[in-house]
């Protein structure tokens, strides 16, 4: 139902929400512990990001679903167990795939269910829409997640070992930035690409003010 006085968003705004206007990562600043701890290599980050963007769609999906026979008592509970069981799927089809990969991602899969990314979705989305633009909305922030994981996992095996996804990329002579796959770097990374993201995002307000400042002028 359409509140008056409310602008209502189109689907396509939904998608491009948790992509660009409430990024995960770099406008929301959440789930920053997976975000840290697994993005030294490409690989790794776009495997939890996919990780995590299955569990917000079958959660998303099922939230919604259930919407209007959940108790709201219990609403809580429930979503962590529908949330729950998506990370138990994952689980076992990532260590189905492949063993090195989830021996590398470790116990940060399973602590998908903590993600406080996937509960707020669907407490503050999939509860409150029909499944279309719950899905939509889950699948726009899951790739705005493995977008912010592969912007810190990319940067930091480039220059931390001189590869991407494993590919040599200087010559032999190249001395990897070791502090880039240790802790430390995670944060350098993520404080510079948060640095860069809010100057972009400033960048065409601030574009447009003399443009505002010679119209007035020009009224006046």
């Amino acid at each position: 139902m359409a509140i008056p006085g409310q602008k209502q968003l189109t689907s396509m705004d939904e998608f491009l929400e948790g992509i660009w206007k409430q990024n995960p990562v770099f406008v929301m600043v959440l789930g920053l512990c997976p975000a840290l701890a697994v993005t030294v290599s490409a690989v790794n980050a776009l495997a939890m990001g996919a990780a995590t963007t299955f569990v917000l769609l079958g959660s998303a999906l099922l939230v919604s679903l259930m919407r209007n026979v959940i108790p709201k008592e219990v609403r809580i509970a429930t979503y962590i167990v529908i949330i729950a069981t998506f990370v138990t799927i994952v689980d076992y089809l990532i260590a189905a795939i492949s063993l090195e990969l989830y021996e590398a991602l470790g116990a940060f899969i399973q602590l998908i269910v903590v993600n406080c990314i996937i509960l707020g979705r669907a407490e503050a989305h999939a509860s409150k829409h029909a499944p279309g633009r719950a899905v939509i909305n889950a699948l726009g922030m899951g790739l705005g997640f493995t977008i912010g994981l592969f912007a810190l996992g990319s940067v930091r095996e480039i220059f931390g070992a001189g590869t991407l996804f494993g590919v040599p990329l200087f010559g032999p002579d190249f001395q990897p930035w070791v502090v880039m796959v240790l802790p430390p770097g995670g944060f350098f990374v993520l404080g510079a690409w948060l640095l860069l993201f809010n100057w972009w995002r400033n960048r065409k307000p601030a574009a447009s003010e003399p443009a505002n400042v010679v119209r007035e002028a020009s009224h006046g």
